[in-house]
């Protein structure tokens, strides 16, 4: 109503003083003076704001006195007055029909987000029925997103208006707001404990009079905790060939969907580790403490030595340790990382990220030719080279033993984004898939995955790695369930809801592949 009032404000006063410049025109072109034109048009003036007075006016031609009727009410004077009356009528019925067409705009697009959430940054398609060669894929438009050292920042900013809204009942009853006017560029993930992350609309209302409940490990959780644990445990939503294509294309009820799912975010007090920091890549991404990788080949005595920011990750029906999550290796964790490689038998690594965007997301871990770290040999044997990743056939050596390693780097996968076709991620995801299957036979270790945090780019690829299977032999697939149990082993993962709605996309051209696969 404040903006309504200003524009009816400007508008009235626009309208007059447009009056009396056409009236000062105007008595200029009866062939006044500059002067006489003003005075003439302060007497008019006078006049309407005055007409029961009447004042003597001094005659700029004769010297003469006139009486205010004599000057103002010639045939000369009537003409412009009239006029301008006229187009000040139609001017400020001109900025009244303005303002009202302001409001109704107002009120009805208030009223449309109040019944849906903000829309992606891309749209989806369907997809033909008989399908070609060439589908015609989505395109994904940017999302204007940063991602600063030591700050990961989230796109939905209804995530964001949902936790500013919380409200903490103490137990004196009295309620704390936390303010609702927030800046969106500053935002950082807040390493907190599990009664405040993240991410989800589930027991925004904090009841501290309600006492909590003990999980495994005998520790207290307050009813949010206890709340965000029951949802990850129990949340599914099932999804058949045609629901899954209805899904692809349902944005809001995916947006929803997502912002329910508890981001489960690690506190840094939950780490025992003197120096441990400086393993992060990013101070607020932290490894889940009950299913963090341990390097245990390392010295006892410096329990520094044992930390890696990697969790393992379940697969497909709940099969442990299938795949590792890891932050993209710093300088002083890259043998850290050779030895978890050798450690945990693993023969295959899909790096997802560019050694910068904007700034430093990995940095280069491997040798061009052969290097050595702490023990470990390692040997680039060749480079092939695809449009969207490149696959480096790796050896490695310790001692007398010898291994053979394949190391995916897919480059094609913006930072905190989408990309924009989805053919080379399912080809990456299937190339990967019959990798793993072929070294599980020789007893091989988890698939080792990473971006630069580890949880946007990567959850996305072991989502839709778990569901691929789960799509080709149950002929269904479970995309919340399936991120639920990624969270529960590391926090984050998919990190924003745009990521959220292209594994859905991705899956929904999975199964018409596969169905297709199927009919030929």
């Amino acid at each position: 109503m404040r903006r309504v009032c200003l524009r009816v404000s400007f508008t009235v006063l626009f309208c007059v003083m447009f009056q009396i410049l056409v009236l000062w025109v105007g008595y200029l072109y009866q062939g006044h003076g500059v002067l006489a034109a003003g005075q003439r048009v302060l007497s008019l003036l006078q006049y309407l704001l005055m007409p029961t007075l009447s004042f003597p006016v001094i005659s700029m031609d004769t010297g003469g006195l006139l009486s205010l009727q004599q000057v103002l009410w010639d045939a000369g004077s009537c003409c412009p007055l009239l006029a301008t009356a006229i187009l000040g009528t139609v001017l400020t019925g001109s900025g009244i029909l303005y303002c009202l067409k302001t409001v109704v705009r107002q009120f009805s697009t208030e009223a449309r987000r109040q019944s849906m959430s903000r829309q992606p940054s891309f749209t989806y398609f369907e997809w033909p029925e008989e399908t070609t060669d060439e589908i015609p894929d989505p395109e994904f438009k940017d999302l204007d997103l940063e991602d600063i050292e030591g700050q990961v920042f989230y796109q939905p900013e209804e995530q964001e208006q949902v936790e500013n809204q919380v409200q903490v009942q103490t137990l004196e009853g009295s309620t704390d707001l936390v303010s609702e006017s927030v800046d969106q560029s500053t935002l950082a993930v807040k390493p907190v404990g599990l009664q405040e992350r993240r991410g989800s609309n589930v027991s925004l209302t904090l009841d501290m009079c309600t006492p909590g409940s003990e999980d495994a490990d005998g520790v207290l959780l307050s009813p949010r905790e206890q709340s965000a644990r029951e949802y990850l445990q129990t949340a599914s939503n099932l999804l058949t060939s045609q629901k899954l294509h209805e899904r692809a294309m349902d944005s809001f009820t995916l947006q929803r969907e997502f912002l329910e799912i508890p981001m489960n975010f690690v506190d840094p007090n939950e780490f025992d580790i003197p120096g441990f920091g400086l393993k992060n890549r990013y101070k607020t991404i932290l490894p889940n403490p009950h299913s963090r990788v341990c390097l245990t080949i390392k010295s006892s005595e410096d329990p520094l030595s044992s930390y890696i920011n990697a969790n393992y990750i379940r697969g497909y029906g709940g099969e442990e340790k299938v795949y590792i999550a890891t932050q993209g290796p710093i300088v002083n964790t890259v043998s850290d990382f050779w030895t978890m490689i050798w450690q945990e038998r693993s023969t295959i690594v899909v790096m997802i990220t560019n050694l910068e965007e904007k700034n430093e997301k990995c940095t280069v871990y491997w040798p061009e030719y052969q290097a050595n770290y702490q023990g470990i040999e390692v040997i680039v044997n060749n480079v092939l080279h695809a449009d969207d990743y490149s696959l480096r056939n790796i050896t490695l050596k310790d001692g007398f033993e010898e291994r053979h390693l394949k190391h995916y780097w897919y480059t094609s996968w913006p930072d905190q984004k989408t990309p924009d076709n989805a053919r080379p991620l399912l080809q990456l995801v299937q190339e990967v898939e019959e990798a793993r299957m072929q070294a599980k036979k020789d007893n091989s270790g988890p698939v080792i995955v990473h971006c630069s945090a580890g949880i946007g780019r990567t959850g996305c690829f072991i989502a839709t790695s778990i569901c691929y299977r789960e799509l080709k032999y149950a002929g269904m697939v479970d995309v919340l369930r399936t991120t639920c149990q990624l969270r529960i082993d590391r926090g984050g993962m998919i990190q924003t809801c745009e990521q959220y709605q292209f594994v859905h996309h991705a899956l929904s051209l999975c199964e018409r592949q596969l169905s297709q696969q199927a009919e030929e």
